[in-house]
């Protein structure tokens, strides 16, 4: 007799950043379904494809499940079996070989974007090891919003939902298609069914522009004029709160004499969108409220993120929409371990001074190294050489600016190790790889040192393939080989109950409880000021020379002169079917979008003698891509938008599985970077489209 369905409760992970409360059917020790948690604090049920396909990562016949050593020459797609003794020590013995040659810090540590608490793991790992260098893609995702936040007002304003607004302005945040960061659609759209208010600013017709007020439709790449404009008819019509500004803003008056030069009028011309368009929507903005400005990260996609994330926090501050329910707020933690005493940062003591970013200058806090400036690192030993790399849950060949860059870049590596559940360009260049077990097989809690307030329990539900270790596992193990064994468990899961030990809860009861959130507190500048220099919002940066910073945001020109070679512009969206670069592999999801499709308008298309499905030829001044016509108007006629993150599975793995056709890595450059964040520009590229 079969065994009935046993339900459990979880939350979903690595499909995306997570969030959404999961229910998750198994039987006899596999999954049979999953579906959304009604009871979910943040998704109240919702679930995406990706959740709904989540499962089947697990069982595909191509998933890597024991220990790869390379043979023959580099990325060249054979391989030997090896056991986990084999490859821990053949990992260590490189990176302590490289560590004796050139030191600790000739070894960099790469991670995509946070997924769970190896995240934090690897970065301890990385301190005890001694090396400064821990490699993300932070510089265009996350980062330049929280860390200028920091540097503003002290801490990053993220979008409350939880309480109700008067007006929610989606920035660049497609909510209903890419849930980020724990923001799901849910609670907006339980809102928007009463009397909230919504405006959408982004260059494509999403699909709640249908709902909003008003659809500002900008030129990729100038968000930062859009919000000078704003802030120009806000102080210009006295809309702002004059009571918040006076006694809780520094620098209120040079802002207001900056911004006269950025006027509706002046910046339509340069964002597209009509002077009358953006009157209006500043006046609404500044008088309803409380207001919430929900932020999502293409604005960090252009050497102009400093200016974009400085001008739309002034935009909170002026309007008096932050630290107030409904608006944008400071999330506080629940009672957990620390970040700094989880990752042992007292270890390296010199980590600001030491890592690759800070011979750049890069804005103080941020503690992640620019990609580009890590494979500068590798090839041009600047600042220093770098000869090894341990990665784990980054696919860089795919997502680094110059995919071109990226490739020369592990052809001169001394050694690579990469983790993963697959394997995929990047892991195809490495010299070991190692096979990870995954969401639903471990036991994990996903969002810590996210900065949203809350963590999440994702316990494990079915055992992984036999060879298939947790990324804590395989950390914990390497780092007994590369560092102070004392300093290591001997049960890797132990670091689930260190982080929550604060809170008197084991990771059992956690699990019970499904999440913790820390307490909402409102206003409390009223008490404590700001946590800046001045105690107050920083409109002017009081920082900025000690810093070289700019004091106030500016509009500095285009992400890219204009080029008649190259009329178009070229933008990308995420896709609502994959997680960057991953799971193109997985069949249900692949069956919904089968190949990579850029979006053009039709008027567009047809000037170039392009028809729906048909091979299209992306060309910019650093590449050229094959992608697939989709004929759509929801763009300008001047705009493009290419699918992210696309390589081919079914592939040759002697070429890195076709890395190179669709990959729209391969169109974008770090010859110009940002100077905060190291930022390149993803967005509002000159390009030209022929029929491929």
């Amino acid at each position: 007799m079969a065994a009935d369905v046993h339900w459990r409760k979880t939350h979903c992970a690595r499909m995306d950043h997570g969030g959404c409360a999961l229910l998750v059917g198994v039987r006899d020790g596999r999954i049979e379904q999953v579906k959304g948690d009604p009871e979910g604090y943040f998704s109240r049920g919702y679930i995406c494809p990706k959740g709904l396909a989540s499962p089947d990562r697990l069982t595909h016949p191509d998933r890597l499940t024991h220990p790869l050593r390379r043979v023959g020459k580099r990325g060249g797609g054979r391989w030997e079996r090896i056991s986990w003794e084999e490859a821990l020590s053949l990992v260590a013995e490189n990176l302590n070989r490289i560590r004796e040659e050139h030191g600790a810090r000739a070894v960099a540590f790469g991670v995509g974007m946070p997924k769970g608490l190896e995240h934090f793991v690897l970065i301890r790992l990385a301190n005890l090891f001694g090396s400064p260098n821990v490699v993300a893609s932070q510089d265009v995702c996350h980062a330049p919003r929280e860390i200028t936040g920091v540097h503003t007002c002290g801490f990053y304003p993220v979008a409350d939902f939880h309480h109700p607004s008067k007006l929610v302005v989606l920035w660049g945040s497609n909510i209903t298609a890419t849930n980020e960061e724990g923001e799901i659609c849910r609670l907006l759209l339980d809102q928007l069914k009463g009397d909230t208010r919504l405006v959408v600013v982004d260059p494509r017709r999403i699909e709640l522009v249908d709902r909003a007020e008003h659809w500002l439709q900008l030129r990729p790449g100038t968000d930062h004029a859009l919000a000078l404009a704003m802030l120009h008819v806000i102080i210009d019509e006295r809309l702002y709160d004059a009571a918040f500004v006076a006694q809780w803003t520094h620098g209120f008056d040079d802002l207001a004499a900056h911004v006269r030069q950025y006027s509706p009028e002046q910046m339509a011309e340069v964002t597209w969108v009509p002077a009358a368009a953006i009157r209006e929507t500043a006046r609404l903005y500044a008088t309803t409220r409380p207001a919430v400005l929900q932020w999502g990260n293409p604005v960090e996609h252009t050497v102009h993120t400093f200016d974009t994330t400085r001008a739309l926090l002034c935009l909170m501050a002026i309007t008096g929409n932050l630290d107030v329910p409904g608006g944008n707020v400071a999330a506080h933690d629940p009672k957990i371990m620390g970040l700094g005493e989880f990752v042992c940062a007292d270890r390296i003591p010199d980590k600001r001074q030491e890592m690759i970013g800070a011979h750049h200058r890069v804005i103080p806090r941020f503690m992640t190294v620019p990609p580009a400036f890590f494979r500068r690192a590798v090839l041009d030993a600047v600042p220093y050489p770098v000869k090894g790399f341990y990665a784990m849950g980054s696919n860089a060949m795919l997502s680094y600016a110059d995919s071109g860059q990226t490739h020369r870049a592990f052809e001169k590596l001394d050694f690579i190790a990469i983790a993963d559940l697959f394997m995929t360009p990047t892991a195809a260049m490495a010299d070991v790889v190692l096979p990870v077990a995954s969401q639903f097989e471990i036991n994990d809690i996903g969002h810590y040192g996210i900065g949203h307030g809350f963590i999440l329990a994702r316990p494990k539900l079915v055992e992984p393939p036999p060879e298939c270790w947790s990324d804590l596992r395989i950390l914990n193990e390497l780092g007994k080989r590369v560092s102070p064994a004392e300093l290591w468990h001997e049960d890797p899961e132990r670091f689930l109950e260190d982080l929550l030990r604060p809170s008197g809860l084991t990771y059992a009861e956690f699990v019970e409880r499904g999440y913790l959130k820390g307490p909402e507190r409102f206003r409390a500048h009223e008490q404590k000021g700001f946590r800046t220099p001045t105690g107050k919002v920083e409109l002017r940066l009081s920082t900025a020379e000690k810093f070289r910073l700019k004091p106030l945001p500016e509009f500095a020109g285009l992400p890219e002169a204009e080029d008649p070679a190259y009329p178009l512009l070229l933008t990308s969206s995420k896709s609502p079917y994959f997680l960057h670069s991953s799971y193109r592999w997985v069949e249900k999801l692949r069956k919904l979008v089968p190949e990579p499709r850029v979006e053009i308008h039709p008027e567009t298309a047809a000037a170039h003698g392009i028809g729906e499905g048909d091979p299209v030829l992306i060309e910019t001044r650093h590449g050229r891509v094959t992608q697939h016509a989709h004929l759509v108007e929801a763009l300008h006629p001047r705009v493009i938008s290419a699918a992210h993150g696309w390589w081919f599975p079914e592939g040759d793995p002697r070429s890195q599985y076709d890395w190179e056709k669709a990959n729209l890595n391969m169109l974008t450059s770090t010859d110009t970077l940002g100077k905060e964040y190291g930022t390149p520009n993803l967005k509002g590229l000159g390009c030209r489209v022929r029929r491929g």
